[in-house]
């Protein structure tokens, strides 16, 4: 497949990372995650034993990784005396809760390192810097974490390693194509017929498959698509009237109808609610 199928997304809803804790970890860990931030952990040797309930625990022997893409409390339990050797961070998503990314993956990723496509001479450079004192350690860090996330999407998409969803969509050989011209251009209309075209399928057969792997109509994801741009522009402080311009609607009564229908909220209120989160 010739097509980025991550790059127009990326562009978008970039992430980025922040080292919080390089070393041995040693004991009882708990990680209760700020709002909006997910988490990275590499493990360089374990054991760990991984606790998310009572009732949901899993022993990590390799070296591996555990991905949080969104907020969620977890315990890691390791040796008191020998601990594990481990690098984490900190992940944000931007556009948070919206990013399309973010909300397309499973609440857990446990992958051994082995398996992350290309990433052995980054991982190398990382942890060399992470358990180092050099200066500008941290700097450097923080862009590698980054790499390993992008090399973590590729390695999901490649492998075909979520079923349904997003990335299901972007993993399949014909969908991925319609997926990306709308991630590269959603201010242009997508009538089904062009987006079956660019998919190699007929209609019919586009529609029904697309919304069997993505889980919606390829007209709901447009809309939700846009309406993700439209908030994250908000954040930014954009103007509406350009907002509904730029994600593909004529005024801002059409982009209003279309974000309270997702939202269920108009732009200005929804924004007006980030704003007093915020103080």
């Amino acid at each position: 497949m010739n097509v980025d199928r991550l790059d127009a997304l990326l562009q978008r809803f970039s992430v980025s990372a922040r080292i919080f804790h390089s070393g041995p970890l040693c004991g009882v860990t708990d990680h209760v995650p700020e709002a909006d931030f997910g988490q990275l952990h590499l493990i360089r040797r374990g054991p760990v034993d991984v606790h998310h309930s009572a009732k949901r625990r899993q022993r990590v022997e390799e070296p591996s990784l555990i991905f949080y893409p969104r907020p969620l409390p977890h315990r890691f339990v390791t040796d008191k005396v020998v601990g594990a050797d481990m690098a984490c961070a900190n992940v944000s998503f931007n556009a948070g809760s919206t990013n399309p990314i973010a909300q397309a993956l499973p609440d857990v990723i446990v992958m051994p390192l082995v398996d992350v496509e290309n990433a052995g001479p980054v991982l190398d450079v990382l942890f060399r810097e992470a358990f180092a004192q050099a200066c500008g350690r941290r700097h450097i860090v923080n862009r590698l974490f980054e790499v390993v996330l992008i090399l973590i999407l590729r390695t999901l998409l490649n492998r075909a390693e979520v079923d349904h969803g997003l990335l299901a969509g972007l993993a399949h050989l014909k969908l991925a194509k319609a997926l990306t011209a709308i991630h590269a251009s959603p201010g242009k209309a997508w009538p089904l017929e062009d987006l079956a075209e660019i998919a190699g399928m007929s209609r019919s057969h586009f529609a029904s498959t697309f919304h069997e792997v993505v889980g919606s109509t390829p007209g709901d994801y447009l809309t939700r698509y846009r309406i993700s741009l439209a908030q994250d522009m908000l954040r930014r402080g954009e103007p509406v009237k350009m907002i509904a311009v730029h994600v593909g609607y004529g005024s801002t009564a059409a982009l209003s109808r279309a974000f309270s229908a997702v939202s269920g909220k108009s732009p200005r209120e929804w924004k007006a609610g980030l704003d007093a989160a915020s103080v």
